[in-house]
């Protein structure tokens, strides 16, 4: 046999496999076997076709097979002899056959070689966010308003009202055209933006007021459009009063006071901005070394990234996108982050490498016990067998290497730490 790989660039090469017929005779004696037992031909009886007629008609067909089964066979071989890392499956892009020789041509993508510059110097912020008492009110207000009531009230309209009422469209003449004209539109004032002109124009308004509006914020329009709104009913959330059976109630009595129930909002609020914060900061980290080591991303990893993130986007949206997106448009514009996952993914790989990490068994059970720790109705021995199961063992071998990963960064690198407030949602 003889090789000949060919470097395209730093993604992408050609491997030439020539083989003499020595190393493929054999396989294609069995297909031309196989072709005379199974192709029927006038005039002959099944399987005695004489060999040189089933070679014309079936010679094109048997030699792609034969070039397929010897591409399968002998690229493996060669990947693991010349180190090759492949990053996508080898497709034949030609061969040609003649008895003495078959000559097979392969394209593939390939890991790109990396050479990491030295990150240990790098410095990075860590977020602490402080939680307040201010914070936890604001969350149990949250779970308050799921709990609450809608009730009408004969008062002006807060920012955190809704106002119901009648929108006209107007004419150029400034007056209501009745065939644009909407019933008993919800405005919820505390969900707009603050710079929208029906919250501006709506807020401190009371049923039976009519207000015009002129909405400029549609910037496809040439000229502002104006509405009219007739305002019919101001509705206003009543909250229920926070006491030890409320809590109960809303806790499925995991919970007997509204101090015990205060306390884990606290909590909960605590681990969710540690999360942040880690995430935060492995953001932080990815972006500087990808910025420092723009490694050229195989275009099928890209793709992939990029058919995890449409398809996350299609779950988070109920499994499909509205007719009015264009999904080859959303796909381009994801296109850059799928780049950004790639490189990141080459460079955590490259920095494993470099610190001749892996995953044991004992590193398993490790994660099992601990996530059985953070989750107090799961058995760690429960999990661990599930870990171990062909179904999640790769999964959770990838989530524990990629802890291991970032610690070896963490370590190397000097990260500081700053207060932050929780940053509180604007309308």
């Amino acid at each position: 046999m003889q090789k000949n790989i060919t470097n395209v660039s730093e993604t992408e090469q050609i491997l030439e496999i020539i083989l003499s017929s020595d190393e493929f005779g054999a396989e294609y004696k069995q297909e031309l076997e196989e072709a005379k037992r199974n192709i029927q031909i006038k005039g002959f009886r099944k399987g005695h076709a004489p060999e040189s007629l089933i070679k014309k008609l079936a010679g094109p067909s048997i030699e792609t097979t034969v070039a397929e089964k010897m591409a399968s066979k002998y690229f493996g071989e060669i990947a693991d002899a010349e180190n090759i890392k492949p990053a996508s499956r080898a497709q034949i892009i030609d061969f040609s056959y003649t008895p003495d020789q078959l000559t097979i041509k392969l394209s593939y993508e390939i890991h790109p070689a990396i050479e990491l510059k030295d990150y240990s110097e790098y410095t990075f912020t860590k977020a602490r966010y402080v939680i307040t008492d201010e914070d936890v009110a604001r969350e149990i207000n949250l779970v308050l308003k799921s709990h609450g009531t809608m009730i009408s009230v004969d008062e002006a309209a807060s920012s955190t009202d809704t106002v119901i009422g009648d929108v006209y469209r107007l004419n150029e003449a400034g007056e209501p055209e009745e065939e644009q004209k909407t019933e008993n539109h919800h405005f919820s004032l505390e969900y707009l933006p603050e710079e929208n002109p029906f919250r501006k124009a709506l807020t401190g308004k009371k049923a039976g007021d009519v207000v015009d509006v002129e909405n400029t914020m549609n910037e496809g329009d040439a000229e502002p459009s104006r509405f009219r709104v007739s305002i019919s009913e101001i509705k206003r959330m009543e909250l229920p009063e926070l006491n030890d059976e409320l809590v109960k109630e809303i806790t499925g009595k995991r919970f007997d006071s509204v101090a015990d129930f205060t306390s884990d909002v606290r909590i909960q609020l605590e681990q969710h901005f540690l999360s942040k914060s880690d995430e935060e900061l492995i953001e932080a980290i990815s972006a500087k070394l990808i910025e420092e080591n723009p490694v050229p991303a195989p275009k099928s990893m890209i793709e992939s990234f990029s058919n995890m993130l449409v398809e996350n986007a299609k779950r988070q949206i109920g499994g499909h996108f509205p007719k009015e997106l264009d999904e080859n448009q959303f796909r381009l514009a994801m296109r850059p982050n799928a780049e950004k996952h790639a490189q990141w993914l080459l460079i955590s790989q490259k920095i494993a490498e470099l610190s001749e990490l892996s995953v044991s068994d004992e590193d398993i059970k490790a994660y099992a016990e601990k996530e059985a720790g953070n989750n107090g109705a799961v058995n760690a021995d429960d999990l661990l067998e599930s870990y171990k199961s062909t179904e999640f063992r790769d999964y959770i071998t990838d989530s524990i290497l990629k802890e291991k990963i970032y610690d070896v960064i963490k370590s190397k690198v000097t990260i500081t730490e700053e207060e932050k407030s929780v940053p509180v949602q604007k309308n």
